[in-house]
């Protein structure tokens, strides 16, 4: 379900960080890319380890493990609890990560109806993936009314 909520910078921040406290985070221990095919190819290239397929209307795209050709990733997932309001999450992670480490992150959501629902992707350059893992596990386990300045 999406949210819609008026608050301040300051409650935003400590919702968010209650958000993360309360999803469950997964690290990836392979570095990941992406695959690109086209879309009369599907059945022939999909990969069953594959974390994420999209399409647009040429080719399809996969995120999956490997040392191919590309730009390579760490990945990490939060999935969320039912009911809680998430609403702002990438947008308030991505900008902490931009502004920490100076790196543009992507995101891939999808949903579990059985677990909670909704789970986010994040992908990051496989040059930075340990300082920022380490920097989310770090706001995970923060005091969400304490971290307002948390870095």
């Amino acid at each position: 379900m999406v949210h819609i909520s008026h608050e301040s910078v300051a409650e935003t921040e400590t919702r968010l960080l209650r958000v993360m406290q309360q999803a469950r985070l997964k690290v990836y221990a392979d570095v990941y890319g992406f695959e690109e095919f086209p879309l009369d190819a599907f059945a022939a290239r999909a990969r069953s380890d594959a974390l994420a397929l999209v399409r647009d209307d040429a080719v399809w795209s996969q995120l999956s493990p490997g040392d191919g050709p590309g730009e390579r990733f760490r990945i990490f997932r939060f999935q969320f609890p039912e009911g809680v309001d998430n609403s702002g999450f990438v947008g308030w992670l991505a900008s902490r990560l931009k502004l920490e480490f100076g790196t543009g992150v992507f995101v891939i959501c999808g949903q579990n109806s059985g677990d909670g629902g909704i789970f986010d992707y994040w992908g990051v350059p496989e040059m930075l993936g340990d300082v920022v893992i380490a920097y989310v596990r770090k706001l995970c386990a923060s005091d969400p009314d304490l971290a307002q300045g948390l870095t």
